[in-house]
């Protein structure tokens, strides 16, 4: 996992900007009284694949989709 670390940390904080910009989306959406957000929903998405990037490389990927 050594050669992989550096890269799991970036990803780890790629993943938590995608989980903050999602909620901000979702805020947005209940603000303007729409019920969901696409775009949201296509961030959650990318999250998602970040997600399993990180466990791919051995990162452990526990809490990421809270």
């Amino acid at each position: 996992m050594q050669d992989y670390e550096a890269i799991v940390e970036r990803l780890r904080d790629i993943e938590e900007q995608l989980r903050e910009l999602a909620f901000e989306r979702l805020q947005d959406a209940a603000r303007e009284g729409r019920p969901d957000s696409a775009e949201e929903r296509r961030i959650q998405r990318a999250r998602r694949g970040i997600t399993k990037a990180i466990t791919e490389l051995g990162g452990n990927d526990s809490g990421f989709l809270d």
